[in-house]
């Protein structure tokens, strides 16, 4: 049986002496009987997927069905590559790998919903470009992957991943919290750093509401994983400083699912709320539809 908390997750770490994506492993292959060379193997093609969507949008300008988004990616990175940036070639690169593979969704490409299709790019942005800045091997980033899962496990099962029950913060701000916790580990860290990571990116994303214009899984999703990203790498390098969240990532987490069951449910993926029912998203919901 999986972990329910971070509190046990910590100790059966500590008392095993193991990262969290070996407890991962481990668990999973207990649970489902399944080798773990094979779970492995099958992570890594799930790191293809994430590397093909984090990739595409950056070299070719795509374009959403609805054509609401599309290029911006392509934007981002031929502006990563000028030299011009204030936040750095490694941010802004990031970046645009957030919203390639949001684009890529939008398109109806093929990606990973991680945690959520609306949230799909920030955590194969965080882990491709931490592994290309710490050089990393591909096994590294597969055991990012693993990392990431055990975060997003203790959250599905404590509070909620679905904008539809608890908002934007249930979706990008868990993407997020799964990423940060991840690259602790991929830079050393411990799984007490991965978790304080996990806490500070979702004590900064609480309350963010879930206002998808037009119903789509495009205005302002792609730009909250830019967001998501960012927040990650960021807190991630918080918590490798040293720095701790003062609420527990247990609590954290709590607060998170109370929040979310207190808003409305026109913030709540209904798009009845918020940016969707501004003149200009009425409007370019009439114009898709």
């Amino acid at each position: 049986m999986f972990v329910s908390s971070g509190n046990e997750l910590l100790n059966i770490c500590t008392e095993k002496n193991i990262p969290i994506w070996q407890y991962a492993l481990e668990s999973e292959s207990e649970n489902s009987g399944e080798e773990k060379d094979i779970i492995f193997e099958r992570m890594r093609k799930t790191l293809k997927v994430m590397q093909d969507s984090a990739s595409y949008a950056l070299e070719n300008e795509v374009k959403s069905v609805s054509g609401l988004i599309g290029g911006d990616a392509y934007k981002l990175n031929k502006f990563a590559n000028s030299g011009k940036t204030l936040t750095g070639d490694f941010l802004v690169k990031a970046m645009a790998r957030a919203l390639s593979s949001s684009e890529v969704n939008a398109a109806m490409g093929r990606i990973v919903a991680c945690p959520t299709a609306g949230s799909c790019g920030i955590l194969p942005a965080a882990v491709i470009s931490a592994g290309e800045r710490l050089r990393s091997s591909e096994d590294d980033m597969v055991k990012a992957l693993l990392t990431a899962s055990a975060i997003g496990i203790i959250i599905a099962k404590n509070a909620t991943l679905a904008g539809a029950e608890g908002g934007c913060q249930a979706e990008c701000g868990s993407g997020s919290a799964m990423a940060s916790a991840a690259v602790v580990e991929m830079m050393g860290g411990t799984v007490e750093q991965s978790l304080h990571a996990a806490a500070i990116v979702i004590k900064n994303i609480l309350g963010l509401v879930c206002d998808p214009v037009a119903g789509l899984v495009e205005v302002p999703c792609a730009k909250r994983n830019v967001a998501g990203v960012v927040s990650a790498l960021a807190f991630a390098d918080m918590a490798m400083a040293g720095v701790k969240s003062v609420i527990p990532f247990d609590e954290t987490v709590a607060a998170m699912y109370k929040i979310g069951k207190q808003l409305p449910p026109e913030l709540r993926e209904t798009a009845e709320g918020g940016l969707a029912v501004t003149p200009t998203g009425i409007r370019l919901k009439n114009e898709i539809f």
